[in-house]
């Protein structure tokens, strides 16, 4: 995996969303079991399917497969406590605390939702030790098979974006509001970068509280840049309109909290990596007409983004019924049924049925541009940027 030959997978975040790249990986895996990704790199959800494929001893068929299996007997309540009594409890404790005026005896309020059943799943799926050590990931390094895993959250406490890079000869890096820092990647920091922003509690690392890394991630690309990727293959969550512009419609009466709240999460988690992939365009487009001399230390990247053929959102609705009860009863409290827009719901909506969906979907997607994505990823053509 020397420098000039390094491919990285770029996986973003998204919540239940995110099966949809196990889904597209498998049929890539189909097609080149041994294929090998230099760089991993993972935000939000996105991070729990970095460090799986990071750990694992297999080829990469392997690798997807158990992936898959992941996702597939994936549930609510092995997510979070779906309960009537722990949603309840919830919801009491949040208004005592915004009625108590900041009082000091106002309880004490982490998240809309508990999130020990997805760490105790976690825990048993990556076969974490108890220090929180991931068998795996250091042996995948030191053996060359890897050359780098990187997880990035969000510090709370300073509001820098913070990729925590498991490597070998890595480098640090500093930049405004985010940096790059080595360590040994551990169940802490896959929790801290899936704590979706007030749903999921924060997870103390060191001694800052981080969340979800999407929430101050600007570039999702510069991490595998940073790390030395040739090529980058990212998968977003995120459809985009045929026309490349959003739908406008007449106005249908004050939004929901669920309408804002979608929005806000397609800004934390989808639009930085479209925003980003542009960018790189243009960067190696003006790169490519300068001699090298004048390049000041950048360099192009080769890249393909890879984004469903479907609205997630419009997909998630169709489930919708089937969701537990308790939970059900809580998310239409935030409007999901006055609104068309199901982005927040799409996040959430860990329900077998739409993550065999997205599964599929993923699967198709990948099958319906083979001609772009396997060349690619195997050098079998002139480097170009595809989106």
């Amino acid at each position: 995996m020397e420098a000039g030959n390094r491919v990285a997978l770029v996986l973003g975040g998204g919540g239940a969303r995110s099966a949809y790249q196990a889904g597209f990986l498998r049929y890539i895996a189909k097609r080149l079991p041994h294929f090998k990704f230099s760089i991993l790199s993972g935000t939000s959800a996105g991070a729990i399917n970095a460090v799986q494929l990071a750990r694992h001893q297999g080829n990469l068929q392997e690798c997807v497969e158990d992936l898959w299996k992941l996702w597939e007997g994936l549930t609510m309540d092995q997510v979070i406590e779906a309960n009537t009594g722990s949603l309840a409890g919830t919801v009491a404790r949040w208004g005592l605390r915004l009625l108590s005026g900041g009082s000091s005896f106002s309880p004490t309020t982490r998240g809309l939702v508990d999130t020990t059943p997805l760490k105790n799943f976690l825990t048993r799926e990556t076969n974490c030790l108890p220090n929180g050590k991931i068998p795996g990931i250091e042996e995948n390094i030191l053996r060359g098979r890897l050359h780098s895993l990187a997880i990035t959250t969000t510090d709370y406490s300073t509001g820098r974006s913070v990729t925590w890079i498991h490597g070998n000869k890595t480098s640090e890096w500093n930049r405004t509001y985010r940096a790059g820092v080595e360590t040994k990647i551990r169940l802490d920091h896959i929790m801290a970068s899936s704590s979706i922003p007030m749903v999921f509690p924060a997870v103390k690392i060191g001694d800052s509280w981080h969340g979800d890394g999407g929430v101050r991630q600007t570039t999702p690309l510069s991490p595998a840049m940073h790390l030395g990727a040739d090529k980058i293959l990212a998968i977003s969550t995120r459809s985009l309109p045929a026309d490349m512009l959003p739908e406008t419609g007449p106005a249908q009466g004050y939004p929901p909290p669920a309408q804002v709240a979608g929005v806000l999460m397609n800004a934390i988690f989808l639009d930085a990596l479209e925003f980003d992939a542009a960018t790189t365009q243009r960067f190696n487009a003006l790169l490519n007409k300068l001699p090298e001399e004048d390049h000041c230390g950048l360099r192009p990247v080769d890249l393909l983004t890879a984004r469903p053929s479907e609205d997630l959102g419009v997909l998630a609705a169709n489930f919708e019924p089937r969701l537990p009860g308790p939970f059900r009863f809580l998310e239409r409290g935030l409007g999901t049924q006055e609104t068309d827009s199901h982005d927040l719901l799409s996040l959430l909506m860990f329900q077998p049925e739409y993550i065999e969906a997205l599964l599929s979907l993923g699967e198709s997607d990948a099958k319906q541009r083979a001609d772009e994505v396997i060349p690619f990823l195997t050098g079998d053509r002139t480097a170009k940027v595809l989106t």
